[in-house]
């Protein structure tokens, strides 16, 4: 997709806090082009940008899910710690503090790969945090790959949604192991760690309804300066019936 498909969701951070856009400087993922996404926080205030695709039928999606793709890469900086990038899906409204579906980096070193509910208090200003797995969820986490990575490693993931005649909504995790494929060729796969997770119309499994419909795309947020986010190969797709 290209800048044009993607707008800033409002309550994202300004440029003085944190610098984002395209750049041949860095390392693309396996199968990249010459250009990655990335946001560098300039300094500690807390907080944090993402982006929303724009296109006819995804501003909002209407009633159902869709997925998101993407490589993601928590390079670092000036330390290991105090940001966390993501995919998003069912984005509520337009704000950052709204509620979503997330799948990304936690804020941890080494790190996890994370499916979290963001929380109604703070939305997806919560980020991706190195709460543990509970039931009721903590912070919002859902569920937790069981293998860390280490700054500076690419992945690239998938985050499913699917809304069901019931009022379920099924949400579903893959990785595409990007020391044997490219971006632009994926095998996806499960995540040890995370299995499917059901969002349930009784609310049990969360706490609070299904997300259904909204904005999907891709940020970050951050709490330290000298902090950076890289993003490669972004996909969406929207659920129809």
């Amino acid at each position: 997709m290209a800048s044009a498909d993607w707008t800033e969701v409002t309550g994202s951070l300004s440029s003085g806090s944190i610098v984002r856009g395209v750049t041949a400087g860095l390392t693309p993922p396996n199968g990249g082009g010459s250009f990655v996404y990335g946001g560098a926080s300039l300094d500690p205030t807390v907080g944090g940008v993402a982006l929303y695709a724009n296109a006819s039928g995804f501003a909002p999606v209407i009633t159902f899910g869709g997925s998101v793709r993407g490589a993601v890469q928590r390079k670092g900086g000036g330390g290991n710690q105090g940001f966390s990038p993501f995919l998003y899906l069912c984005l509520q409204s337009l704000s950052f503090t709204a509620q979503c579906y997330m799948l990304g980096l936690s804020d941890a070193d080494p790190h996890r790969i994370v499916l979290v509910k963001a929380p109604a208090s703070v939305g997806m200003g919560g980020g991706i945090p190195a709460a543990a797995v509970a039931s009721p969820p903590v912070q919002g986490v859902l569920a937790a790959s069981t293998r860390t990575f280490s700054i500076g490693t690419w992945l690239h993931l998938r985050l499913d949604a699917v809304v069901n005649a019931d009022g379920d909504t099924v949400l579903n995790c893959y990785q595409n192991d990007l020391l044997a494929n490219t971006v632009g060729s994926p095998v996806w796969a499960a995540i040890p760690g995370i299995p499917q997770f059901i969002d349930d119309v009784l609310q049990v499994n969360t706490g609070s309804a299904p997300l259904a419909g909204g904005y999907m795309g891709f940020g970050m947020v951050k709490s330290l300066g000298s902090r950076v986010a890289l993003f490669d190969e972004l996909e969406i797709i929207r659920q129809t019936s």
